[in-house]
């Protein structure tokens, strides 16, 4: 049986600047509030769109309290990718102040 491989986590506050963010929530959560550089690929996607995920760096894997991503993180690492979980998630994200825009033309929120 294989053991779950150790991921690395850092909180939404500590993400270093020019970061690789993958967002993998769920569209209507995306639409809500995101971070602006962030990459959307729900988690029920990742197996099937892999390939867009660069190799060549760190890949930081956020949802919305930090679970899902931990559950991805975890996949993306023992796949053989550099991934790193944001611990406390967009909500983290949130309440660190840290930018967010919207999809739906709304005040962008973590949903």
């Amino acid at each position: 049986m294989n053991q779950p491989v150790a991921v690395p986590e850092v909180l939404s506050a500590d993400l270093p600047a020019g970061a690789y963010l993958l967002d993998v929530r769920e569209d209507d959560e995306w639409a809500a509030g995101h971070a602006p550089d962030a990459v959307h690929l729900r988690l029920s996607e990742l197996s099937v769109r892999g390939d867009e995920i660069p190799r060549d760096r760190e890949v930081y894997v956020i949802c919305r309290t930090g679970s899902r991503s931990a559950y991805a993180a975890q996949a993306l690492a023992g796949a053989g990718w550099n991934a790193v979980n944001v611990a406390d998630g967009m909500t983290g994200w949130a309440v660190a102040g840290r930018p967010m825009i919207s999809e739906t033309g709304a005040e962008p929120f973590v949903a």
